[in-house]
């Protein structure tokens, strides 16, 4: 373009009428849009120009809401329950025409629309509205404020776990509409429990029934849990389902489909990734389907109209968030039910401690079989205790007892063999075979491990330890203390060449085997489901899980044995399960009597007896010695409250998980021994549990407030040594 075409482009150098058009076409326009960063200059929403907030800071000493004033063009959209994004942070020195400006945008939850403010400075704007998707309900709301108070935590952490990340994809589809209730379920296997169908037709005609369930082995139920929801959902209401792992969701999903259709209920789990997940959320919350079925997270999911909440196998440690505050599913629940009015279902085949007191307060009725039913049900099982094992010579020689290798050889005529190792690897932990002394590393004198078969090193600094001698006996030769998945599967495979052997842990759980015959060698938990049932198990090294050092060792371990046993067939199929284990121990002859239930009400009397929980609340102070000690001189405790500790905590071995609320690993290589943390664990009688929480909660957000470091608080904690 030439110099003089471009002023001949000019507005101020064209015509009169031309420049005449283009003043009137700017008078015409409209008013210039606010700026969204502060909305400065706009106008406020007529009416109820004030949002309540809860931001997402999920320090404690912020524990609060704020309030924002609402511009005017955010007014049909900002309503209570939607996600915003809101300046946090700003001073109250940056004001500028009677707007706080500044801070750093966050994202938070509408919770109400006011009238007017506490508050008497100056307020900022909502900065946008990040979806018109009202998420919070009051109710989620009110469940959310309930699970921070009773675990000593904050809000907007409980939101967090409560409210999925958005998916603007998912948001934008519509959810279908929902399908009429299905008819009421036959009782089908639930007539196998004395107040089975009594439980179902009370959950049809829309009452409230609360039961401990105690499950019979078997494969069933998955359907029966199904029923249950099929009931629910036959009388007009929702139902919510919560399950350790995704395997048990889909035995879950897939019962109830069978049962009453698919389009009746949503599946919620992490697997399913974000997208997915956030759009089965949607369809729970739009109330396009009104049963919910998922892991842990599922918990907080908005069904609408609950009538059940039920959870399965409360026991297992994925109940239990690892994000603060550190909620378990099954007190969650037990929250709803009490909030929402609504029916509670605990089952398992084993029984917890919790679930027994459950009974014991009359808060829940038992809703178990009769010992015939229990007998047909459940497998035979035969003990090999420490006698046994010195006077076996195969045992001697091949770590497997005569009787374990007699069910193996009688259970693969017919079917699969489930072998359970209480630990994966080859070689997990050491022991010198002269003097049966622990082998230890000569540096930081870490427990020896081989996790292959030609490895040997130190499980806590790793360095190799290829020249170990005993420093009890000098001799150096090593023996098996706990031989893991790998090594028994290697052992079995010479035993029976001609028979496949799998493995199922950590690294690869299986879902399911054949019926045909096999070996099935996994670790506790990861035991896959046999077509047609196990036809034999073998429970090995029984002491390693009877012998950790933690209140809940013997209930943890009768409630894996009786997890791998109930895959067995049962005993008038011929099913026998071997477990290695002291026969005079309670969790043994537990499951020789197939009664979890009696050794929970065994274990609950022993609690009470010491003040253990559950029948007492206690929680749980770590951190570095002097801000244990700065913490508790500052807390004011309930009256009762009782202070045990402080102690030394160890630092977990390096290459291993860090679980919340552990000290700083030890580093590998030996380079020093890690950061010194203690341990106070705080014990109230019934009834003070709310005022222990709440003093924690209090302290530690002072604490936060004067700039202190944190000391990790654990209500509740499962593990408690």
């Amino acid at each position: 373009m030439s110099s003089a075409d471009e002023a001949s482009e000019r507005p101020g150098d064209g015509p009169p009428e031309q420049l005449a058009l283009i003043r009137e076409t700017v008078r015409k326009s409209a008013k210039p849009r606010a700026r969204p960063r502060t909305w400065r200059g706009a106008a406020l929403a007529g009416e109820r120009p004030v949002a309540r907030v809860v931001v997402n800071k999920g320090v404690l000493h912020l524990d609060q809401y704020f309030d924002y004033a609402v511009p005017e063009e955010l007014d049909e959209e900002a309503q209570p329950g939607v996600r915003v994004r809101v300046r946090f942070g700003a001073g109250s020195h940056q004001v500028r025409e009677g707007r706080r400006e500044g801070g750093r945008l966050i994202d938070g939850f509408i919770v109400e629309r006011r009238a007017d403010s506490d508050y008497s400075g100056p307020l900022a704007a909502l900065a946008a509205v990040v979806s018109p998707e009202p998420v919070l309900s009051p109710g989620l709301l009110g469940l959310a404020r309930a699970v921070a108070d009773r675990y000593a935590g904050s809000l907007a952490d409980v939101l967090q776990l409560a409210v999925p990340p958005r998916s603007a994809r998912a948001e934008s589809r519509p959810s279908p509409a929902p399908l009429p209730p299905p008819a009421p379920p036959e009782p089908r296997t639930w007539t196998r429990y004395e107040q089975g169908p009594a439980f179902l037709n009370a959950l049809a005609g829309g009452g409230v029934p609360r039961a401990v369930w105690t499950a019979l082995p078997g494969p069933h139920w998955a359907g029966e849990l199904a029923g249950a929801v099929a009931a629910t959902l036959a009388s007009g209401r929702g139902a919510l389902v919560v399950v350790p792992d995704g395997r048990a969701v889909a035995r879950v999903d897939a019962a109830l489909t069978e049962l009453i259709g698919a389009g009746h209920h949503a599946v919620l789990t992490a697997e399913a990734g974000p997208e997915k997940r956030y759009g089965q959320w949607l369809s729970v919350r739009r109330g396009s389907v009104r049963a919910a079925v998922g892991t842990r997270a599922a918990m907080f999911a908005p069904v609408r109209d609950l009538g059940l909440v039920a959870i399965w196998d409360d026991g297992d440690s994925s109940h239990s968030e690892q994000h603060a505050p550190l909620p378990h599913a099954r007190e969650v629940l037990l929250l709803r039910a009490a909030h929402e009015h609504c029916g509670f279902l605990l089952g398992g085949v084993s029984c917890t401690v919790e679930a027994a007191q459950l009974v014991e307060t009359g808060w829940a009725r038992p809703l178990a079989a009769d010992r015939e039913q229990v007998r047909r049900a459940a497998p035979l099982v035969r003990t090999v205790g420490d006698g046994d094992l010195a006077r076996d010579e195969a045992a001697r020689a091949a770590r497997l007892p005569t009787l374990a290798w007699g069910a193996v050889r009688t259970g693969l005529r017919t079917g699969p063999v489930l072998v359970q190792v209480p630990r994966r690897g080859y070689v997990p932990r050491l022991a010198c075979e002269r003097c049966r002394a622990p082998a230890r590393c000569g540096h930081c004198s870490g427990p020896l491990e081989a996790p292959r078969q030609q490895d040997l090193g130190c499980g806590w600094c790793g360095r190799d330890a290829a020249g170990w001698h005993c420093t009890e006996c000098g001799g150096s030769r090593l023996r098996a203390r706990i031989v893991g998945a790998r090594r028994t599967a290697e052992e079995l495979g010479r035993a029976f060449p001609t028979v496949p052997v799998r493995t199922s842990g950590r690294d690869h759980v299986l879902d399911s085997v054949p019926g045909r015959p096999a070996l099935v060698v996994s670790t506790p938990g990861a035991e896959p489901v046999a077509e047609g049932g196990y036809a034999a198990a073998l429970l090995l090294d029984g002491w390693a899980m009877l012998g950790r050092p933690d209140l809940r060792a013997g209930e943890e371990a009768l409630r894996r044995w009786t997890g791998a046993a109930s895959l067995v067939r049962g005993q008038a199929e011929g099913g026998t399960v071997v477990v290695v284990a002291e026969p005079t121990l309670r969790p043994v002859q537990a499951l020789v009597r197939w009664d979890p239930v009696g050794h929970a009400r065994r274990e609950l009397a022993e609690r009470a007896e010491l003040g253990f929980p559950p029948v007492s609340r206690m929680a749980s102070v770590t951190g570095r010695a002097e801000s244990v000690a700065e913490f508790l001189a500052a807390v004011s405790l309930p009256d009762d409250a009782e202070v045990l500790g402080p102690v030394p905590l160890p630092p977990p071995p390096p290459g291993r998980p860090r679980r919340p609320g552990d000290p700083p690993q030890v580093p590998r290589g030996g380079g020093g021994q890690g950061e010194p943390w203690e341990r106070v664990l705080l014990r109230v009688p019934p009834g003070s549990g709310a005022a222990l929480a709440a003093a924690l909660k209090s302290a530690q957000a002072a604490r936060l407030a004067r700039g202190g470091d944190a000391v990790r608080i654990r209500v509740d904690p499962p593990d408690i040594g």
